[in-house]
């Protein structure tokens, strides 16, 4: 074995010389931790904003749409509802087509 040559001193230094090599190697993980949250954190910020300007940019197109589907509701309600129990029909199918 190698370790028959070693005395109580060498291991002794090996042993602090591995720790000190350990905490330089924590220090330098935590650093970089840091920086992948802050860039983690700024990339989110960033999503959040251009999904917020997007939608801010298309709602008022919804709210068009919106009043449209409204006033043609209004003007065939049993269309309305024909096609409102066809959507139930439908998400009803897929939810027990799962089971």
């Amino acid at each position: 074995m190698a370790f028959r040559g070693l005395t109580d001193m060498d291991i002794e230094r090996q042993v602090a010389t591995l720790s000190q090599e350990l905490a330089a190697l924590k220090k330098a993980m935590a650093r970089r931790g840091g920086t992948y949250y802050e860039e983690s954190r700024d990339m989110a910020r960033d999503y959040y904003s251009d999904i917020a300007e997007w939608l801010g940019n298309s709602l008022p197109a919804f709210r068009k749409r919106a009043r449209g589907v409204e006033a043609t509701a209004r003007d065939h309600p049993a269309a309305a509802v024909a096609v409102g129990l066809v959507v139930l029909g439908l998400i009803a199918t897929l939810a027990y087509s799962r089971r």
